[in-house]
């Protein structure tokens, strides 16, 4: 659960990034920066981020813009944006920011600590959403396990039928009789295996 995770910083001012790696430095994960909306983009159909901390006034793409082409892609949407401004936001900035997606809207200079306790939560349920679909796929690796298993029992069952007609069959050929019963043999060791593995998977 300690994982590191990815943070994207966008800004146009390369001292606002510097500032905002000094204040995240901290929490020792990370940080990767880009300097307009296209980069962020670009960055982001690359890698996986817990968050990104997005800029509002920026040249060409602003932070509304960059923050729209987020949420329309499936790879993007559910990557939380904290918007950041350097003047204090009218409501109607606000509610625009909350508007396309961003889940909070925070303004230049902030708390240090404010910033870095609100990113180390998206970092948590990050890990934790992490976890859960690992989980999910070894799940859907067990089912598939299972259903294979279920597979291959019902083929030993068939091929001990078989076993038992060719025994039959052989009454007259002590031979082949053997080779049937020494092949019987170990398809019976095979399905006494096959149960131990199953009684065992049963109990995790």
């Amino acid at each position: 659960m300690n994982r590191q995770v990815k943070i994207l910083l966008v800004d146009d001012n390369e001292e606002s990034l510097i500032a905002l790696e000094a204040v995240l430095r901290p929490l020792q994960q990370l940080l990767f920066k880009a300097r307009s909306g296209p980069e962020a983009m670009k960055l982001m159909l690359r890698h996986d981020f817990a968050v990104v901390l997005l800029d509002v006034l920026m040249p060409g793409m602003d932070g509304f813009e960059t923050a729209t082409h987020i949420k329309r892609l499936d790879q993007t949407r559910d990557v939380p944006i904290i918007f950041l401004t350097g003047t204090e936001p009218s409501s109607g900035a606000a509610f625009r920011g909350y508007a396309v997606g961003a889940v909070d809207y925070l303004t230049k200079p902030f708390d240090p600590w404010v910033l870095r306790s609100k990113v180390a939560v998206f970092m948590e349920l990050f890990r934790k959403s992490a976890v859960l679909m690992e989980q999910a796929a070894l799940l859907a690796q067990l089912v598939s396990d299972n259903e294979a298993l279920a597979g291959f029992a019902q083929r030993l069952g068939a091929v001990e039928t078989r076993l038992d007609g060719l025994a039959e069959g052989a009454a007259g050929d002590e031979g082949l009789r053997e080779a049937v019963k020494d092949l019987a043999d170990r398809v019976a060791a095979m399905q006494t295996a096959f149960e131990a593995v199953s009684t065992l998977r049963a109990r995790e």
